[in-house]
Protein backbone atom coordinates (compact mmCIF):
# COMPACT_ATOMS: atom_id res chain seq x y z
CA UNK A 1 0.00 0.00 0.00
CA UNK A 2 2.89 2.33 0.99
CA UNK A 3 4.54 1.51 -2.19
CA UNK A 4 1.57 2.30 -4.42
CA UNK A 5 1.20 5.57 -2.68
CA UNK A 6 4.75 6.45 -3.44
CA UNK A 7 4.47 5.41 -6.90
CA UNK A 8 1.14 7.97 -7.28
CA UNK A 9 3.15 10.78 -5.46
CA UNK A 10 6.30 10.23 -8.01
CA UNK A 11 3.99 10.34 -11.18
CA UNK A 12 2.45 13.29 -9.91
CA UNK A 13 5.13 15.19 -9.02
CA UNK A 14 6.80 14.10 -12.38
CA UNK A 15 3.94 15.11 -14.14
CA UNK A 16 3.64 18.78 -12.49
CA UNK A 17 7.55 19.25 -13.59
CA UNK A 18 6.72 18.01 -17.33
CA UNK A 19 7.23 20.49 -20.03
CA UNK A 20 3.45 21.36 -22.05
CA UNK A 21 3.02 19.44 -25.14
CA UNK A 22 2.88 22.42 -27.73
CA UNK A 23 1.64 21.16 -31.02
CA UNK A 24 3.42 23.93 -32.50
CA UNK A 25 7.50 23.58 -32.21
CA UNK A 26 8.49 24.29 -28.70
CA UNK A 27 11.64 27.04 -28.84
CA UNK A 28 11.42 27.68 -25.05
CA UNK A 29 15.58 26.68 -24.56
CA UNK A 30 16.57 28.78 -27.60
CA UNK A 31 18.01 32.21 -27.89
CA UNK A 32 15.40 34.11 -29.96
CA UNK A 33 13.53 37.58 -28.92
CA UNK A 34 14.43 40.17 -26.44
CA UNK A 35 12.99 43.58 -26.28
CA UNK A 36 12.31 45.41 -28.80
CA UNK A 37 10.46 49.25 -29.78
CA UNK A 38 8.66 50.09 -32.58
CA UNK A 39 5.72 51.90 -33.86
CA UNK A 40 2.14 50.58 -34.40
CA UNK A 41 -0.57 51.71 -36.29
CA UNK A 42 -1.66 54.63 -34.03
CA UNK A 43 1.50 55.97 -34.48
CA UNK A 44 2.16 55.28 -30.05
CA UNK A 45 5.54 53.72 -29.81
CA UNK A 46 5.18 50.04 -28.09
CA UNK A 47 7.94 47.70 -26.72
CA UNK A 48 7.85 44.33 -26.06
CA UNK A 49 7.20 45.44 -22.28
CA UNK A 50 4.44 46.65 -22.66
CA UNK A 51 2.46 43.41 -23.01
CA UNK A 52 3.78 41.87 -20.08
CA UNK A 53 1.31 39.30 -18.58
CA UNK A 54 0.06 38.44 -22.19
CA UNK A 55 0.65 35.67 -23.91
CA UNK A 56 1.78 37.47 -27.09
CA UNK A 57 2.18 36.27 -30.89
CA UNK A 58 4.67 37.62 -33.55
CA UNK A 59 4.13 37.36 -36.91
CA UNK A 60 6.69 39.15 -39.75
CA UNK A 61 4.66 39.84 -43.16
CA UNK A 62 3.45 43.07 -44.99
CA UNK A 63 0.59 44.46 -46.42
CA UNK A 64 0.90 43.29 -50.52
CA UNK A 65 1.65 39.83 -49.42
CA UNK A 66 -0.65 37.87 -51.40
CA UNK A 67 -1.18 34.80 -49.18
CA UNK A 68 1.36 33.66 -46.48
CA UNK A 69 -0.23 36.86 -44.25
CA UNK A 70 -3.47 37.18 -45.14
CA UNK A 71 -3.79 33.64 -44.40
CA UNK A 72 -1.45 33.23 -40.61
CA UNK A 73 -4.10 36.87 -40.02
CA UNK A 74 -7.41 34.97 -40.81
CA UNK A 75 -5.63 31.93 -38.81
CA UNK A 76 -4.63 34.31 -35.83
CA UNK A 77 -8.57 35.58 -36.25
CA UNK A 78 -10.20 32.30 -35.72
CA UNK A 79 -8.23 31.33 -32.73
CA UNK A 80 -9.23 34.62 -30.87
CA UNK A 81 -12.74 33.60 -31.66
CA UNK A 82 -12.44 30.33 -30.58
CA UNK A 83 -10.52 31.52 -27.49
CA UNK A 84 -13.41 33.99 -26.36
CA UNK A 85 -13.33 35.71 -23.15
CA UNK A 86 -9.43 34.34 -23.08
CA UNK A 87 -8.65 36.21 -26.43
CA UNK A 88 -8.39 39.74 -23.96
CA UNK A 89 -5.17 37.54 -22.74
CA UNK A 90 -3.37 37.54 -26.15
CA UNK A 91 -2.10 40.55 -28.09
CA UNK A 92 -1.03 40.43 -31.51
CA UNK A 93 1.87 41.87 -32.98
CA UNK A 94 1.85 41.77 -37.01
CA UNK A 95 5.65 43.45 -37.67
CA UNK A 96 5.82 44.85 -41.11
CA UNK A 97 9.15 43.80 -42.95
CA UNK A 98 8.09 46.35 -46.05
CA UNK A 99 8.33 49.85 -44.66
CA UNK A 100 9.00 51.56 -47.66
CA UNK A 101 5.09 50.35 -48.58
CA UNK A 102 3.52 49.61 -44.98
CA UNK A 103 3.09 52.87 -43.68
CA UNK A 104 1.25 54.12 -40.45
CA UNK A 105 -2.26 54.34 -42.19
CA UNK A 106 -1.53 51.13 -44.73
CA UNK A 107 -1.19 49.31 -41.19
CA UNK A 108 -4.11 51.05 -39.64
CA UNK A 109 -6.04 50.09 -43.13
CA UNK A 110 -4.86 46.48 -42.96
CA UNK A 111 -4.58 45.00 -39.63
CA UNK A 112 -7.66 45.74 -37.52
CA UNK A 113 -9.58 44.14 -40.32
CA UNK A 114 -8.70 40.69 -39.07
CA UNK A 115 -9.29 41.73 -35.30
CA UNK A 116 -9.60 45.61 -33.53
CA UNK A 117 -7.36 43.93 -31.08
CA UNK A 118 -4.61 43.36 -33.45
CA UNK A 119 -1.39 45.86 -33.56
CA UNK A 120 0.63 46.75 -36.63
CA UNK A 121 4.04 47.33 -35.97
CA UNK A 122 6.81 49.28 -38.08
CA UNK A 123 9.75 51.05 -37.83
CA UNK A 124 13.26 52.52 -39.67
CA UNK A 125 14.41 49.64 -41.92
CA UNK A 126 17.50 49.47 -39.51
CA UNK A 127 15.03 49.00 -36.47
CA UNK A 128 12.89 46.18 -38.62
CA UNK A 129 16.38 44.35 -39.68
CA UNK A 130 17.66 44.40 -35.96
CA UNK A 131 14.01 42.97 -34.26
CA UNK A 132 13.99 40.78 -37.61
CA UNK A 133 17.46 38.87 -36.65
CA UNK A 134 16.23 38.27 -32.79
CA UNK A 135 13.91 36.19 -33.88
CA UNK A 136 16.17 34.36 -36.88
CA UNK A 137 13.53 35.92 -39.73
CA UNK A 138 14.74 35.97 -43.27
CA UNK A 139 13.00 38.65 -45.74
CA UNK A 140 14.40 39.91 -49.22
CA UNK A 141 12.61 42.35 -51.41
CA UNK A 142 11.98 40.99 -54.76
CA UNK A 143 11.69 42.93 -57.81
CA UNK A 144 9.44 41.99 -60.84
CA UNK A 145 9.64 43.24 -64.75
CA UNK A 146 6.81 45.86 -63.82
CA UNK A 147 9.27 47.18 -61.32
CA UNK A 148 6.82 46.35 -58.53
CA UNK A 149 7.93 43.84 -55.80
CA UNK A 150 7.01 41.33 -52.91
CA UNK A 151 9.30 40.68 -50.17
CA UNK A 152 10.13 37.02 -49.30
CA UNK A 153 10.14 36.43 -45.82
CA UNK A 154 10.01 34.05 -43.07
CA UNK A 155 6.29 32.01 -42.75
CA UNK A 156 6.28 31.12 -39.19
CA UNK A 157 4.54 32.84 -36.11
CA UNK A 158 5.91 32.97 -32.36
CA UNK A 159 4.07 32.51 -29.52
CA UNK A 160 5.78 34.12 -26.60
CA UNK A 161 4.84 33.44 -22.77
CA UNK A 162 3.54 35.83 -20.22
CA UNK A 163 6.78 36.96 -19.24
CA UNK A 164 8.04 37.91 -23.02
CA UNK A 165 9.90 35.19 -23.51
CA UNK A 166 9.74 32.94 -27.13
CA UNK A 167 8.24 29.56 -26.45
CA UNK A 168 6.72 28.24 -29.82
CA UNK A 169 7.02 29.25 -33.29
CA UNK A 170 3.82 28.02 -35.65
CA UNK A 171 4.67 26.97 -39.00
CA UNK A 172 2.75 28.18 -41.64
CA UNK A 173 -0.51 26.86 -42.64
CA UNK A 174 -0.98 24.81 -39.16
CA UNK A 175 -4.34 26.15 -38.42
CA UNK A 176 -6.34 28.28 -35.99
CA UNK A 177 -6.62 24.67 -33.64
CA UNK A 178 -3.03 24.85 -33.24
CA UNK A 179 -2.90 28.73 -32.45
CA UNK A 180 -5.95 27.59 -29.97
CA UNK A 181 -4.21 24.79 -28.14
CA UNK A 182 -0.80 26.04 -27.76
CA UNK A 183 -2.04 29.65 -26.30
CA UNK A 184 -4.44 27.81 -24.36
CA UNK A 185 -1.36 26.16 -22.69
CA UNK A 186 0.12 29.49 -21.93
CA UNK A 187 -2.58 31.45 -21.05
CA UNK A 188 -2.76 28.40 -18.55
CA UNK A 189 1.03 28.46 -16.84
Amino acid sequence: MLRALLCMCCFFLLAACSKPQFQGTDIGGGALGGEFTLSDHTGKTRSLADFKDKVVVIFFGYTHCPDVCPTTMIELKNAMQQLGSKADQVQVLFVSVDPERDTKEVLKQYVPVFDSRFLGLSGTAAQLAEVAGRYKIIYQKQMSSSGDYTVDHSAGSYLLDKNGKPRVMVSYGAGASVFVHDLTLLLNE
